[in-house]
């Protein structure tokens, strides 16, 4: 369970363990500049393959130079996957030396992008006083949320709490309509097994279309949504950047990173294996009652965890039609298959599976919820196994 929640909800760039400043300067000079820096994305690991993003303030006159980071995130708090799969994980604001912070990031190969804040005296100094503010103790802890409240959409909550209704953001670079989950897609061409994570465990909630203003809860759109950014001043309206420096850009990596064993490969094979297992056991007569159990209990644990997800948190896991093949019952339709004499209502059962999964993959297209391909092998495979179960118990009973 642990590693399913992990590779399926670590996501938008959190800095893990990274150390935070025990204390920063209350107040900076007028020889200030504030800027938004956004990391590309890594596909080290699954939480890094959606970039990053943070403030930098310089104080030139007193030579502080610090990131203010709202992706940090601790492994050692208490509950942390019971909390991260309730989605009730704190994520809090960390202050970073700048220097430590970019080291790490081109350590990691990361591209580095600051755009410097077209902000007035008076305006910088309202905006770090919040984020010394919201760097205290009993302000700097928030609930994480994977597309409303994350590293990147802070950027943009911090601004429009500072300045109101003075900011206004360019959404041009929204060109088609694409929804949460296709956005999160075009960052998961090496992440096969992540990819395949979000897709079982995330709902309907994801599939709906992001405005432009929802594009922003990943970095490279806060990039894009500032870079055409206005903010008003009296009766003029200037550009919120001034301008882009292009920090560090990483070196190409001639192979990819993706994993070569990929789900579609995995339950391909599994539905070769299974069905070549199955054509044995009619011939033979007999039926390998460990494969029903293990396929069945393993499926329905799976909807076990989809059905907690729906239930006990309050993200965007719930109205999962994963559920549709994932059937929780079938953790405990799984010890029949054991049972030399099944009651009749089995047959029903696993024909009513059978049928479920076969309108499942034929109206595939039209559900509210994008499935994942890799799936529907594993949905072949069940179906299989299950109309061969009720015609080897049934026939022999």
């Amino acid at each position: 369970m642990k590693k399913l929640v992990l590779i399926s909800f670590l996501l938008f760039g959190g800095s893990g363990l990274a150390e935070s400043l025990a204390q920063i300067p209350p107040f900076i000079s007028d020889s200030t500049t504030v800027s938004v820096m956004t990391m590309g994305p890594s596909q080290v690991e699954l939480y890094t393959a959606f970039g990053h993003s943070a403030f930098r303030v310089l104080d030139h006159k007193t030579g502080i130079d610090l990131v203010f980071n709202y992706g940090i995130f601790s492994f050692n708090q208490p509950n942390f996957y019971l909390n991260f799969a309730r989605g009730k994980l704190l994520y809090k604001l960390g202050v970073n030396r700048y220097e430590d912070f970019k080291e790490a990031y081109i350590e990691e190969n990361r591209s580095i992008v600051e755009q410097n804040l077209n902000l007035t005296v008076s305006e910088k100094h309202q905006l770090y006083a919040f984020l010394v503010e919201n760097n205290k103790p009993e302000n700097r802890d928030y609930y994480y949320n994977y597309i409303y409240d994350n590293c990147a959409t802070k950027i943009r909550d911090v601004l429009e709490t500072v300045f109101k209704d003075r900011i206004t953001f360019d959404y041009s670079y929204v060109t088609e309509d694409l929804t949460f989950r296709q956005l999160m897609d075009m960052n998961l061409g090496q992440q096969p097994w992540g990819d395949l994570g979000i897709d079982i465990c995330l709902g309907t909630g994801i599939d709906k279309v992001a405005t432009g203003y929802q594009y922003m809860y990943l970095p490279e759109y806060i990039q894009k949504a500032f870079a055409g950014a206005t903010i008003k001043r009296g009766n003029s309206t200037v550009p919120l950047v001034s301008d882009t420096e292009v920090v560090f850009m990483p070196i190409e990596e001639g192979e990819s990173q993706a994993s070569l064993v990929t789900p579609t490969i995995v339950f391909v094979l599994v539905f070769m294996l299974v069905g070549f297992s199955t054509q044995q056991e009619w011939k033979a007569g007999k039926r390998r009652k460990w494969l029903d159990f293990t396929l069945f209990f393993v499926v329905g644990v799976v909807g076990i965890l989809l059905l907690f997800l729906w239930f006990a948190t309050d993200h965007i896991s719930q109205y999962n039609f994963n559920l549709l093949w994932a059937f929780p019952v079938h953790a405990f339709v799984a010890f029949y298959a054991f049972k030399n004499s099944p009651p009749n209502w089995l047959s029903i059962y696993l024909l009513s599976a059978a049928v479920l999964l076969a309108i499942v993959i034929v109206s595939w297209s039209f559900l509210p919820q994008m499935l994942h391909l890799a799936l529907v092998p594993i949905m072949l495979t069940l179906g299989l196994r299950a109309i061969f179960w009720r015609k080897s118990a049934f026939r022999a009973s």
